[in-house]
């Protein structure tokens, strides 16, 4: 078998690129990704074979789609900047880390810190999700169909996250000014997050986010709001056992 298989199958209208990662190295398959320019014509990608490798399409920063055949193991997606990726499987900690557009479609579940610091995108969580999911999030949009972990949205500073199922423990501790959305039940809500009111402009937000990532089904009405009392903003002596 050659070091390198590329091909083009005839599955796909467009011809997308194939990479078999059973016969490449995942260095090649990024490489050229990252090698792509403003204009081109190859627009459709896929992966084979991932089998849990670290950090499959990193850095992309073209309008790409990008079909991930398989599961997927730290980062995948990291640094995502105009890329359509779905990876047909679950994925490890870190998913979406740092995004800033672009979209990244989880057909299973995701472990921890999914779209950590992401400033932009939206990240789509078809199964459940681990502990802190959004956490440091500046921007990014986070819809996760099944549940959440412990300290999800923990520093939140500014995005949306839409949970259709539950929240574990500590969610949104000292949150900024992210918004929450959670269909299920709050196991407990961190230090300076409260549930807030559901206005109108609130409940369209919500609506456009339910569209963008699927959601059938589902009302907006359904859900509570959550964000920042605003406490913890200065320090205040008085507030000192709650930092």
């Amino acid at each position: 078998m050659p070091a390198t298989k590329l091909s083009k199958t005839a599955a796909h209208d467009n011809a997308s690129r194939v990479f078999d990662l059973d016969a490449m190295s995942l260095r090649e398959f990024n490489q050229a990704l990252h090698k792509l320019t403003p204009g081109s014509n190859e627009t459709a990608w896929e992966a084979l074979n991932p089998k849990g490798n670290h950090s499959v399409a990193v850095g992309v920063d073209q309008p790409v789609t990008i079909d991930v055949r398989g599961s997927v193991g730290y980062y995948c997606g990291g640094m995502n900047d105009g890329a359509a990726i779905t990876v047909h499987g679950s994925a490890g900690p870190g998913v979406g880390e740092n995004m800033m557009s672009g979209s990244i479609t989880i057909k299973g579940d995701a472990s921890q810190y999914a779209g950590a610091t992401g400033r932009g995108g939206l990240l789509v969580i078809e199964g459940n999700a681990s502990s802190r999911c959004g956490i440091s999030m500046k921007g990014i949009d986070i819809v996760v169909h099944g549940n959440i972990g412990h300290m999800s949205a923990f520093m939140a500073q500014s995005g949306n996250l839409v949970v259709l199922g539950d929240a574990g423990d500590a969610l949104g501790d000292s949150i900024y000014e992210a918004r929450l959305f959670v269909r299920g039940k709050v196991e407990s809500l961190g230090a300076d997050c409260i549930a807030k009111e559901m206005r109108a402009e609130h409940l369209d937000l919500l609506q456009g986010l339910l569209d963008r990532a699927g959601v059938t089904g589902v009302k907006p009405a359904e859900f509570k709001r959550y964000g920042s009392a605003r406490t913890l903003y200065n320090f205040n002596i008085d507030n000192a056992d709650a930092y």
